[in-house]
């Protein structure tokens, strides 16, 4: 295959990263420098290596064509439609002498890889995790915000935190796809793709800033990963304009890879197709982020069928919300019940980031806060508010093939403060304190047991999905799945009836006491009467408080038995072994068993006498 060669119009070269895929960084897989392409042997930027490759290569030679002014944005904005467009064949010609042909990452892809969000917080999400695991880096906040673009005033979502940011190394593996260095069990991301399709499902286009000290130096750098840019100007490749100052000493010195040039025209194409038209507007970016610490601007936010910005801005000052949802079921009267839902954090988080974000995470932060537009998030755990709580632990079989036992996982359940009422429910489940599926219903749809049932649990020993919203079915999720429908069947079982719900087999106990009371209405003429033997010392008849005899001498059943010693219906009796719980229900249905049985021995017993 030949590689397109358009006419070289004299521009300077640009010093560029493609973007290669990788899987594992850990069996030889190389990061490109900031040049075009080094050798295999060279995995990391050297300040002021030999010239590569392309130091003599024009623009067009790597694919680069200059800009225009008038194609800052793409045609189609909405997101969903941005990956649909023809791409025409390109040629190649053969890779120089002793380089070896590689994989090449169309900018669709970029659009491709980014589909895997289905909604907008889940990518906003995958950045929220980013901020998290520089908690073990020094981290204290994360910031998001909205700010609004000069360059055009359209609104972009600012994303910044004070963690250990990023050297130009690991900038470079932020931008490629693939690579992780985050191996540790404690840390959220480990497929390094959550930067690239969070960022291009929530916008066409990000700018990155970032601070970083290694080893006693200390670089800062900027990266531009441009939707628009790749597509505008017709590239095949994915390619990264990237710059990057050494600070170490009293003012920021570039640092050059291969040409002064190159390291020029890249900071010409990040001023061209980003928000800042300067350099100085751009080294400004740096100002609030102190010592250490990473930037992200995301600017040509997508919209939805409408033309409108899918991310809303103006509902709440303090908020952002999702347009479409936020506006679903809004524009009729709705029933108060139905208003009282939508008011409830289950339905909250389809469309308020504040509320999702608030029960994004399982343990409370000690010194780390998020920051939504200014205003300090407040971390919710719906268990805290649960009531009839119950706590139940399931230990995962992992299998002969397993390496090592799994910890015991614990599940808290219990009905909210509102049932019944409302009838939310589900399981709240996460993966390494990251909420993975909210409100996970178990039973049937339709099904009514578990209404107003939730429980939470943090499930490590399954994988989550590449976007964190659901996850792998495997044979454990399967097995944990069962496991959850049998714990909510338990403990609806033994505590619907505390808010009011009927107890399993309640309507076949009245069912038996209403056929049984009728069979006794339709006793035989021949009547026992037993006004002469009351008195009689050798009958034992049971006595109530209204008696046993009426209605001219016959023998009444009691329509209602008295119970004593409960508090009301709804309290439960537990045996001596502590282990079963019995309902009120159950033991009034024995005592009226038992005083029938009774009841005939009685009548038999008089019966013998009188023969």
């Amino acid at each position: 295959m030949s590689r397109r060669q358009p006419p070289n119009r004299g521009q300077q070269p640009i010093n560029v990263v493609e973007i290669d895929s990788s899987d594992d960084e850990e069996e030889g897989a190389t990061v490109v420098a900031p040049s075009k392409r080094s050798s295999s042997s060279d995995t990391k930027p050297k300040p002021k290596a030999q010239p590569q490759q392309n130091q003599n290569r024009s623009p067009e030679a790597i694919g680069l064509t200059q800009p225009t002014p008038n194609l800052q944005t793409l045609e189609c904005r909405s997101f969903w439609k941005a990956g649909a467009c023809v791409v025409g064949p390109t040629a190649r010609t053969a890779p120089p002498p002793g380089e070896l042909e590689h994989a090449r990452v169309h900018p669709k892809f970029l659009h491709s890889n980014a589909t895997s969000h289905k909604w907008a917080f889940g990518a906003i999400a995958e950045l929220l995790d980013n901020a998290v695991d520089e908690i073990h880096n020094g981290a204290t906040f994360v910031k998001v915000d909205k700010i609004d673009i000069m360059k055009d005033n359209s609104p972009a979502l600012l994303f910044q935190d004070d963690g250990g940011g990023m050297d130009p190394d690991s900038i470079r593996k932020c931008m490629s796809l693939g690579y992780s260095s985050k191996k540790s069990n404690k840390t959220i991301g480990q497929y390094g793709n959550g930067f690239k399709t969070s960022t291009m499902r929530l916008g066409a286009d990000v700018i990155v800033f970032s601070r970083a000290s290694r080893a006693s130096k200390a670089t800062q750098s900027v990266g531009l990963l441009s939707y628009t840019f790749l597509r505008k100007t017709a590239q095949d490749d994915v390619i990264v304009p990237m710059i990057d100052f050494d600070i170490s000493g009293h003012w920021a010195e570039p640092i050059i890879y291969s040409s002064h040039d190159d390291w020029s025209a890249n900071l010409t194409t990040i001023l061209e197709w980003s928000p800042f038209t300067s350099k100085d507007r751009l080294l400004e970016q740096f100002e609030d982020i102190g010592r250490h610490g990473t930037k992200i601007i995301i600017y040509n936010l997508w919209l939805n069928d409408e033309g409108i910005y899918e991310l809303s801005f103006d509902d709440d000052d303090e908020d952002i919300r999702l347009r479409d949802e936020a506006n679903r079921g809004g524009q009729t009267k709705l029933q108060k019940k139905i208003v009282e839902l939508q008011s409830h954090i289950s339905y909250r988080i389809r469309y308020s980031l504040r509320a999702y974000a608030s029960i994004l995470y399982l343990r409370k932060f000690t010194n780390f806060s998020i920051l939504l537009r200014g205003k300090p998030l407040q971390q919710f755990n719906i268990a805290d508010e649960l009531k009839y709580l119950k706590t139940v632990t399931y230990r995962p079989q992992m299998g002969i093939m397993a390496s090592k036992e799994v910890a015991a996982v614990e599940t808290t359940i219990g009905f909210i403060k509102e049932s019944p009422a409302l009838g939310v429910c589900g399981f709240n489940v996460y993966h390494k304190n990251r909420l993975i599926r909210p409100f996970w219903k178990v039973t049937a749809e339709g099904s009514s047991k578990g209404n107003g049932v939730v429980g939470v649990l943090e499930a490590n020993f399954i994988e989550p999905a590449h976007d964190k919203q659901d996850f792998e079915r495997s044979s454990l999720f399967i097995r944990l799945e069962a496991k959850l429908k049998q714990i909510l069947v338990d403990y609806w079982n033994h505590h619907c009836h505390l808010v009011g719900y009927q107890p399993p087999g309640f309507r076949a106990q009245n069912t038996e006491k209403k056929d049984s009371a009728k069979s006794q209405k339709q006793m035989p003429e021949e009547e026992v009467h037993l006004d002469q033997h009351v008195n009689d010392p050798h009958t034992c008849l049971p006595h109530t408080n209204n008696g046993l005899l009426g209605n001219g001498g016959r023998f009444n059943l009691p329509v209602e038995i008295p119970t004593t010693g409960f508090a009301d219906a709804h309290n439960e009796v537990v045996n001596e072994d502590g282990q079963e719980a019995i309902s009120v229900d159950q033991i009034c249905e024995e005592n009226i068993q038992l005083f029938m049985r009774l009841l005939l021995l009685k009548c038999i017993d008089y019966y013998l006498l009188q023969v």
